[in-house]
């Protein structure tokens, strides 16, 4: 009897278990868990650019491996989901990215934005649309921290077809001194994390000829819970 007991128990579990995970992918990071050292958070999913506006994006690679040219074009992705927050906002064209390689070789190239986009709170993951173009090259997120300390994220890889949501976690600092810091209780400016762009490294055989890619609809999910608590009548310790 206990015996039967047991089995029922376990496949119980497991039965439970298959059923997260058929309602959720796990290739997607969760933002509730990252960095979740205290029960109170106030994530919240933030805008933070929708690849509109002409020069606010720069693409760039060496000169000696090749010519890069970046462009706005009409467009976005079907099965994007439109933000509440971006409602009456211009929301019609992508960023389109050509490189013109001049021989095969280990080559990367850049999109960075025109100057480094600040992100309010905690940032816990940033997601962007990309259209890859069936490729083997690999995408990074570039960041700032709060210290303006360089990083780089990896993203994935560019083999797929057609439009896909990339999301990548924003790694927690261990201690608040190493790592990706976003906060610290011994500087009085706001937390946060900057974004400044994207560096593809290329895959040495597939880089020859002209490569497109295309990116739109650039967000992160950030936790506001210091910035949305704080009292009106509080001082800000930015003195």
């Amino acid at each position: 009897m206990k015996r039967l007991i047991s089995v029922l128990v376990v496949a119980a579990i497991f039965g439970v278990a298959f059923a997260q995970q058929g309602t959720s992918s796990l290739s997607d990071p969760d933002p509730t868990i990252i960095g979740a050292d205290s029960a109170k958070q106030a994530l919240r999913e933030v805008s933070v650019d929708l690849f509109e506006r002409e020069g606010s994006w720069n693409a760039r690679i060496s000169p000696d491996n090749g010519v890069i040219t970046g462009r706005l074009f009409d467009g976005s992705p079907a099965a994007k989901e439109p933000m509440e927050e971006n409602e009456g906002l211009s929301d019609e064209r992508v960023l389109g990215v050509k490189v013109e390689f001049f021989r095969r070789g280990v080559n990367s190239f850049y999109i960075t934005a025109a100057r480094p986009i600040p992100i309010e709170g905690i940032t816990k993951t940033v997601s962007v649309w990309v259209a890859g173009r069936n490729q083997g090259h690999s995408m990074y997120l570039l960041v700032q921290d709060y210290f303006g300390n360089n990083f780089e994220i990896y993203m994935g890889t560019l083999a797929f077809s057609g439009w896909k949501k990339m999301t990548v976690a924003v790694p927690p600092s261990p201690d608040g001194e190493r790592g990706i810091v976003q906060q610290s209780a011994y500087y009085g400016e706001k937390p946060g994390l900057r974004i400044v762009g994207f560096r593809v490294d290329c895959d040495p055989l597939l880089a020859r000829g002209s490569y497109y890619m295309y990116l739109d609809d650039l967000r992160a999910v950030t936790d506001l819970y210091d910035m949305e608590n704080r009292n009106e009548d509080d001082m800000i310790d930015n003195w």
